[in-house]
C-alpha cells in the first residue's frame, strides 16, 4: 500500500484583507496548520508574526516585512501580479507563488464597457434622469447604435486576460484582432484572431480597431506605450479600454484626446495611483468632468469566483509545500 506523504505544520500569516474573507476555505482546504489572520493587525504586530511564518499570504510585501521573515519558505501573492513584493529583502530559501482565475470577468467588464460607450448608456441615463426623452424617433441628433457585430475589436496583450477577451469576443462577431511580443504564439482553437502583429505594429493595429484594449503588463517596455501618438492612430470613433495598468497609458494624452474628441471614448478600470494619494480617482486629471467616459475602481475583476479559486489555488499550494510536493504557479524571483 502507497504511503501518505509525511505532512509539516505550518506557520502561516494571512495579511491581505480580501483572501482574509475566505479564511473557511483557505483553512479547511489547505491544512491543519497554525494559521494568524493577520490583515487587521498593527504593523508592528504583523512583523512579530512574520519572524516566525513559514508562509505569507500577501498582496504587498515590503523590504522591512520581508526582512523580518527569516524562515519564510513561501510568499504567496493573493493575485497575478508581484510588483509589490519586495524581492531583494526575502530570505534565500523563500519561493514566491501567483494566482490568477481573473481573466473571465474581467473579459465580460471589457465587452460591458464596450456595449455602454458604444451606446451612449451614460449620458442617455442623465437625459432620462433629467426629464428628457431623447431617441431616434425624437431627435435626428441621436445617433443609431453599432452592434459588436460590426465592429473591430484591437488587443494590445494576448496573456490570459486578452485570450478572454478574444475568446468572448469572437463569439458574439466581433473581428478580432491584436498585437503581442511573439506573433507566432499558440492560440487556443476556440480564439479566432483576424490578424496578429508584433508589438512593433500597434499602429496598424490601432489605425484598424473601433475598440482597443489594453491588457499589457506593466514594466519598463510598456510604460507609456499609449501616448499621444498612438491615440492620434486611432478612429475619431474609437474606444479605448483600459484593464491593464493606468501608467501603460500616458493619462495627459488620453485626457487630451478625450477632451478634445479625437477618439470617441475611454473604459478606464486602472489608475495612475492610489487613493491614498488622496485623490480618487487617483488621477492628476479630472476623468470624471467628460461624458465619454466609463470609470471604475480596478474592480473589473472582483467576480466572487475569482477569489474562491485563488483561495483554492493558495490551499493547494500550502498543502503541497507540507507533503513536500513541488509547488506549482511560482514566478522567477530575479
Amino acid at each position: 500500500m502507497e504511503r501518505e506523504p509525511s505532512v509539516k505544520s505550518l506557520r502561516i500569516v494571512v495579511t491581505d484583507p480580501i483572501i482574509s474573507r475566505f479564511a473557511d476555505q483557505l483553512k479547511h482546504d489547505g491544512g491543519t496548520h497554525h494559521w494568524d489572520m493577520a490583515a487587521a493587525w498593527t504593523p508592528d504586530r504583523q512583523l512579530d508574526a512574520l519572524a516566525g511564518a513559514d508562509v505569507v499570504v500577501c498582496s504587498a510585501l515590503s523590504r522591512q516585512q520581508a526582512g523580518a521573515a527569516a524562515r519564510l519558505k513561501l510568499v504567496h501573492v493573493t493575485g497575478a501580479g508581484y510588483d509589490k513584493i519586495s524581492f531583494p529583502g526575502l530570505p534565500p530559501q523563500a519561493v514566491v507563488a501567483n494566482t490568477f482565475h481573473h481573466a473571465r470577468p474581467i473579459a465580460e467588464h471589457v465587452l460591458m464597457l464596450t456595449l455602454m460607450l458604444s451606446r451612449n448608456v451614460l449620458a442617455a441615463d442623465r437625459a432620462l434622469r433629467g426629464g428628457s426623452w431623447k431617441t431616434i424617433a425624437t431627435d435626428r441628433d441621436v445617433p443609431f447604435h453599432p452592434t459588436l457585430g460590426g465592429m473591430t475589436m484591437g488587443l494590445v496583450g494576448m496573456g490570459s486576460i486578452g485570450t478572454e477577451v478574444a475568446r468572448m469576443a469572437g463569439v458574439l462577431g466581433m473581428d478580432v484582432r491584436a498585437v503581442r511580443r511573439n506573433a507566432g504564439a499558440y492560440n487556443p482553437d476556440d480564439v479566432a484572431l483576424t490578424w496578429v502583429g508584433g508589438i512593433h505594429q500597434l499602429a496598424e493595429l490601432l489605425a484598424a480597431s473601433d475598440v482597443v484594449v489594453v491588457t499589457v503588463p506593466l514594466d519598463d517596455s510598456t510604460r507609456g506605450m499609449i501616448g499621444g501618438a498612438e491615440l492620434a492612430a486611432m478612429k475619431p470613433t474609437a474606444l479605448l479600454i483600459n484593464v491593464a495598468r493606468g501608467p501603460v497609458v500616458d493619462q495627459h494624452a488620453l485626457f487630451d484626446a478625450l477632451q478634445s474628441q479625437r477618439i470617441a471614448g475611454a473604459g478606464i478600470d486602472v489608475w495612475w495611483g492610489s487613493p491614498a494619494d488622496g485623490v480618487v480617482p487617483p488621477a492628476e486629471l479630472p476623468f470624471g468632468s467628460l461624458p465619454n467616459t466609463v470609470l471604475t475602481p480596478h474592480h473589473s475583476g472582483h467576480a466572487r469566483i475569482t477569489f474562491e479559486r485563488r483561495a483554492a489555488d493558495i490551499a493547494a499550494n500550502i498543502r503541497r509545500l507540507a507533503e513536500g510536493k513541488a509547488l506549482f504557479n511560482l514566478v522567477p524571483r530575479s
